[in-house]
C-alpha cells in the first residue's frame, strides 16, 4: 500500500510456487525504475507485501534525499537547501508530508523528532545510517515514505510488521501532566514511547520503530527538529532528551513525595544530568531546581551570602559548581578517590574533564529572554521557523525585572549599576537566562574561581520541556554571537545539541511561587530559598552562594601543588576572580560580540557587592 501510493499501478507477478499443498511457499516480483524486487511468503499477499517492503527499503539506504528521490524516477535540483525561506525544489517533493492538523491526541508526534526511548541496543553508532540520518542536518530531508493518508505510526508499523505486541511499562507524573510508557518488540529490539495517554505512548513506541528501523520521520515541522551538536554526539537527539527529561522529573518526584509536597510548587523545573558514555541508561542526575525569580535589590549582600538570581536554569548550574568543587576535593583526597572523580591533570597543568563526560542541561520551558520572547506557544505543524528573521528585536540582550517575571530590552548605552542607587530604590537589573547561556555557550559553566583550576566545561546539550523553537533557541544561545573574535585558547563558541522532548510538559497553572528549590547529588534534601531575600526562610545563606563556594576554592587551593598555587594569590573575591586572565579575555570578546551585532551592552551588579574577603 505504501509503495503504491508512491509508485501507483505497479504489476506483482508471480514467480514460482513450491513447497505440499498444506504449506505452499510462493516468490512474487514486482519492477520498480527497472530493478526487480522479490519477496517470498506463505500466501501470495505476504510475498507481495516482502517484494514491496523490499523496493521501499530500497528508497531508504541512499546517503541523501535526492538519489532516493531519483531512484523513485524523481528529480531534485542539485543544491537543494532545505532551510531556505525560498524553496527551490518542486511541491511534489512534500505532497506525501501534508497531514492533517492534528488534535490534542494527535499522533504526529507532540515536540519533534522520532519520540521516545530506546533500549540500549538502539542507540546505535556514530558510523550507521541511522545514527548519521538523526546527527547530521538540522532539518532533515523527508524519507520517501508518505505519512499522508490519516495514518499513524501504529498503522503504519502493523502493515510493515502484522501482528505485533505493545506492553505498557509505566506510569509517572503529576495529576494534570501524566506521563505512560509503553513498549514494543519488532525484529529483535524494544522500542520504548511516552505521552499523556497510552494511546499516545503507543504511537510514540511505533514511531520510535519506524525511525530506526525504517528511516521514518513523521514529523517534518522545521522548527521542531532537534538542532545537533558540533562537537561529540555520543547519543541519539531524541533518545538522549527523552532520557534526560524523564529523569530530572523523576528525581523531582523522588525529593517532592511524588509532587505532594508543598515545594513541589513550580512554574520551571531544570536539572542537569551527566552522561560518562553512549549508554544513556548510565546518566546521573546531578542538579534538580524550581524558581522563577530574582532578588530585591534591599537584600543584596556585600559578603556573598545571597543568591541574586533564583531562576531555575542559574540554580542548576550553580548545583553543578557546588558539584565540581566536591569532584576536585575528590580528586585531591587520596590516591584511591582519584580514580572515582570525573577530573583528570591537564598537560597544561591544572584539571581537565575525563573523556566522555558530558553534561546535559533540561529546562522545562524555553529560558526567558531572546529565546522565549518570541516563542510564546508551541511550534504548529505548519510553523516554517522563523519568518521575522532580521527583525531588529530579534537577539537583544534582555534584563530581568526585579520582583517581577518577563525582561525588557537593555539600554542602547552603557548602564553601570551602582549599591547606593540601587538601595535607593533603583530597580536591580539581572541579565535574562538566554543571555546567561549564551555566556556559558563562550566562558564555560565552570565560572571564573574554577577556570584557575580547570579548563573550561561546555554544556554538550540543551533540552527544552515545552516551547522549543529550534531557530529562535540557537539564535538566543549562540547564532547571535557567531562573529566572536580573538578567544584565548580553549575558549570557543560552543554548539550544543538543542532539542524539545517528544511528550512537550503541560503549562504549569496558577500564579508563580516565590521560593526556588535546589538539590545537588549528594544533599540528603532540597534546599529552599527564598527567591525575594536570596537566603532561606530563617535568614540563613544558602548552600550555593558565593561566600560558600569561596570557602571551598580556599580550601582546595591550600591543597594544590605549589607550582599551581604560586600563580594565583587568594585576596578579595572580586580579585581572585580578575586574576583569571584568559577568563576575563574571553569575557571581554563576548561583551565585544554582543555590542558589534548591535544587540546592546550587557549590564553587571554592581562591583561593590563582590568586595568581600574570607575569614576562614
Amino acid at each position: 500500500m505504501q509503495l503504491n501510493e508512491i509508485k501507483p499501478g505497479l504489476q506483482y507477478k508471480l514467480l514460482s510456487q513450491t513447497g505440499p499443498v498444506h504449506a505452499p511457499m510462493f516468490v512474487m516480483a514486482v519492477e520498480v525504475n527497472g530493478q526487480v524486487f522479490e519477496g517470498s511468503g506463505p500466501t501470495k499477499k505476504k510475498a507481495k507485501l516482502h517484494a514491496a517492503e523490499k523496493a521501499l527499503r530500497s528508497f531508504v539506504q541512499f546517503p541523501n534525499a535526492s538519489e532516493a528521490h531519483l531512484a523513485m524516477g524523481r528529480t531534485l535540483s542539485v543544491n537543494t537547501d532545505f532551510t531556505s525561506d525560498q524553496a527551490d525544489f518542486p511541491d511534489t517533493l512534500f505532497n506525501g508530508f501534508e497531514t492533517p492538523v492534528p488534535s490534542d491526541a494527535s499522533f504526529y508526534l507532540g515536540s519533534n523528532g522520532d519520540g521516545s526511548f530506546s533500549s540500549s541496543g538502539d542507540y546505535g553508532l556514530p558510523s550507521s545510517a541511522i545514527a548519521s540520518s538523526l546527527c547530521q542536518s538540522p532539518l532533515p530531508a523527508p524519507s520517501p515514505y508518505p505519512s499522508a493518508s490519516g495514518k499513524n505510526p501504529v498503522m503504519i508499523l502493523n502493515e510493515l510488521r502484522p501482528g505485533l505486541k505493545y506492553e505498557f511499562l509505566s506510569e509517572s507524573g503529576e495529576s494534570h501532566a501524566k506521563n505512560f510508557v509503553m513498549a514494543v518488540a519488532v525484529d529483535g529490539q524494544t522500542f520504548e514511547g511516552s505521552g499523556r495517554n497510552k494511546k499516545l505512548a503507543k504511537a510514540r513506541a511505533a514511531q520510535s520503530a519506524l525511525a530506526s528501523l525504517f528511516n521514518m520521520q513523521l514529523d517534518q515541522t522545521p522548527s521542531r527538529q532537534p538542532i545537533p551538536s558540533e562537537g561529540l554526539q555520543l547519543h541519539l537527539p531524541q533518545v538522549l532528551a527523552d532520557a534526560v527529561a524523564r529523569l530530572v522529573v523523576d528525581k523531582f518526584s523522588d525529593l517532592t513525595e511524588n509532587f505532594t509536597s508543598p515545594h513541589a510548587r513550580r512554574k520551571v523545573l531544570a536539572g542537569i544530568v551527566m552522561t560518562t558514555g553512549t549508554d544513556v541508561k548510565d546518566a546521573l542526575v546531578i542538579s534538580v531546581s524550581t524558581g522563577t525569580k530574582c532578588i530585591n535589590g534591599e537584600y543584596m549582600s556585600d559578603r556573598g551570602l545571597a543568591l541574586n538570581d533564583c531562576h531555575a536554569e542559574i540554580i542548576s548550574r550553580r548545583c553543578l559548581l557546588k558539584f565540581l568543587y566536591a569532584q576536585l576535593e575528590l580528586y585531591l583526597s587520596n590516591k584511591e578517590d582519584q580514580q572515582k572523580s570525573i577530573f583528570i591533570k591537564s598537560e597544561r597543568g591544572g584539571f581537565k574533564l575525563k573523556e566522555n563526560v558530558q553534561f546535559h542541561l533540561y529546562i522545562s520551558t524555553s529560558p526567558c529572554g531572546d529565546a522565549r520572547i518570541f516563542s510564546p506557544h508551541e511550534a504548529a505543524q505548519e510553523d516554517q521557523g522563523d519568518r521575522h528573521p532580521n527583525r531588529k528585536a530579534r537577539g537583544q540582550l534582555r534584563t530581568k525585572i526585579e520582583s517581577g517575571e518577563g525582561t525588557i530590552p537593555v539600554r542602547s548605552t552603557t548602564t553601570i549599576q551602582t549599591w547606593d542607587g540601587v538601595l535607593q530604590g533603583e530597580r536591580l537589573l539581572t541579565m535574562s537566562c538566554s543571555d546567561k547561556i549564551a555566556r556559558w555557550n563562550v566562558l564555560g559553566i565552570q565560572g571564573a574561581l574554577l577556570s584557575l583550576f580547570v579548563e573550561p566545561i561546555y554544556f554538550s546539550s540543551i533540552i527544552l520541556g515545552s516551547l522549543y523553537h529550534g531557530d529562535h533557541l540557537s539564535r538566543a544561545v549562540y547564532q547571535r554571537i557567531a562573529e566572536i573574535e580573538d578567544l584565548p585558547p580553549l575558549y570557543t563558541l560552543n554548539r550544543p545539541l538543542l532539542s524539545g522532548i517528544s511528550n512537550a510538559e503541560a503549562r504549569q497553572p496558577g500564579k508563580a511561587p516565590n521560593f526556588s528549590v535546589n538539590w545537588t547529588v549528594g544533599d540528603t534534601d532540597l534546599e529552599v530559598i527564598n527567591a525575594t531575600t536570596g537566603k532561606d526562610e530563617m535568614g540563613r545563606a544558602s548552600r550555593l552562594c558565593k561566600h560558600a563556594f569561596y570557602s571551598r576554592w580556599m580550601r582546595i587551593h591550600a591543597k594544590l601543588s605549589s607550582s599551581l598555587r604560586s600563580k594565583i594569590k587568594p585576596n578579595l573575591y572580586h580579585e581572585t576572580k580578575q586574576g583569571a586572565t584568559e577568563y576575563q579575555t574571553a569575557k571581554e570578546c563576548l561583551f565585544k560580540a554582543f555590542l558589534k551585532a548591535g544587540l546592546g551592552a550587557w549590564v553587571e551588579k554592581p562591583i561593590e557587592q563582590d568586595q568581600f574577603s574570607l575569614t576562614v
